[in-house]
């Protein structure tokens, strides 16, 4: 068997000192998280961010750097996950668009907001990646290189 980490990506969002978190359902009952998912075959890590925060938000998310690379697993028995999480800006919000399945609500949520959630937290990544990017934390987007063979 072949262990692989699961490849995933987050955007950090932040708009008049308020980030913004989805709520979805979980098998723990409802969690805030930032917009994030899973790379798809075929996507780069840009595009899979850009998609993930359009469908679990309705807005337009531009990244611009980021912020940290995150290996998490949240016990032996659980899978692993490569996080990517990136920050930058949205727009172009479209209150018409249904939300991705599971998302029940978008959220604009101060830090100490979301650190007082933490028992609903997706994850521990969600504030510490919050607290990455208030630090200061900013890598170039030049760092990710695809090299992706086209279908033709």
């Amino acid at each position: 068997m072949v262990w692989k980490p699961h490849v995933t990506v987050a955007a950090i969002i932040q708009q008049d000192n308020r980030f913004l978190l989805v709520e979805e359902e979980t098998a723990h009952g409802l969690q805030f998280n930032q917009p994030a998912g899973h790379l798809e075959e075929n996507e780069d890590l840009i595009a899979a961010v850009c998609r993930e925060t359009q469908e679990e938000t309705a807005w337009l998310f531009e990244p611009e750097h980021i912020v940290s690379l995150q290996l998490w697993r949240k016990n032996l028995k659980s899978p692993t996950f490569l996080r990517v999480c990136f920050s930058g800006h949205c727009h172009s919000h479209d209150p018409t668009q249904k939300l991705d399945e599971g998302i029940v609500a978008t959220h604009w949520l101060t830090r100490d907001e979301i650190a007082a959630q933490q028992h609903r937290l997706r994850s521990p990544l969600v504030l510490t990646s919050v607290d990455d990017y208030l630090s200061g934390q900013r890598h170039p987007l030049s760092l990710l290189k695809a090299f992706l063979a086209s279908h033709e």
